[in-house]
């Protein structure tokens, strides 16, 4: 796997951003809001939730969107409260722990299905439209353990990378009924921002190159292609970033 050129490109537009400490502060404060809001409108948006960028800002304002399901609401509230707890842990220099993801998860899933929030499953799932079956229910609490560990010990690999892998494995693991995707989302950020990077927002458009790129992880083992759709991502909130932050108007 051949990542050099990508990584060294993102570590150049790291160091850069390095150099301009300290940061404006009004301006790193609108762009931490824009990324908040990016983030939760494309994860939501990927999983079908019918919310547009802008009625996702006003419902993060506490207005209801007349026509849109309750559950849509939840939906934005809750991964607003699950960016926060991610935030915190990361404030806190917390080391991830199973606890911790289920915490993530029972954000997610809090006034949705209550029951199943931050409950490993208890039945065995297919995920549509992928090839790769998760494991057995019963397997699910030692996958999460060894994923925990893997983790542990990826922490030599760049931070991108690790981030990526940790979302991959998670996902192949598929621990809960519901909320997955966004649990994996919020686990690859939760590294990226740990390491000092930007959160990697994967946008709704490229749902189907991201769901490929994570198949084929799962079935051939192979996360080049998952690596370089989040690295891509991430030079490319890192470039934006720096040309808002030194007023480029390119």
């Amino acid at each position: 796997m051949n990542l050099i050129d990508p990584f060294a490109e993102i570590d150049c537009l790291k160091s850069r951003l390095g150099t301009l400490c300290p940061l404006p502060e009004y301006t790193v404060r609108t762009l931490h809001e824009q990324q908040i809001l990016g983030w939760i409108y494309h994860s939501n948006a990927i999983e079908g939730n019918t919310l547009t960028e802008k009625e996702t800002n006003v419902v993060l304002e506490g207005v209801t969107i007349g026509g849109k399901p309750l559950r849509e609401h939840f939906e934005v509230i809750n991964y607003k409260k699950a960016i926060n707890y991610v935030e915190a842990l990361v404030h806190a220099k917390a080391l991830l722990s199973e606890l911790h993801i289920k915490s993530i998860h029972h954000f997610i899933l809090k006034n949705i299905d209550d029951r199943n929030a931050g409950q490993y499953r208890h039945e065995n799932i297919v995920v549509a439209g992928a090839e790769h079956v998760p494991p057995h229910f019963l397997n699910v609490p030692e996958a999460m353990a060894s994923l925990i560990e893997k983790y542990g010990a990826e922490e030599h690999l760049h931070p991108v990378e690790c981030a990526a892998r940790l979302h991959a494995d998670f996902i192949g693991i598929h621990p809960f009924v519901d909320g997955n995707g966004h649990t994996a989302r919020l686990l690859m950020n939760f590294e990226l921002i740990r390491r000092g990077f930007l959160p990697a927002i994967i946008p709704v458009w490229q749902r189907l190159e991201y769901y490929d790129a994570l198949d084929t992880a799962h079935t051939c083992g192979e996360y080049t292609l998952f690596i370089e759709l989040v690295a891509g991502l991430e030079q490319t909130a890192l470039a934006r970033y720096l040309r808002i932050i030194q007023g480029s108007p390119n």
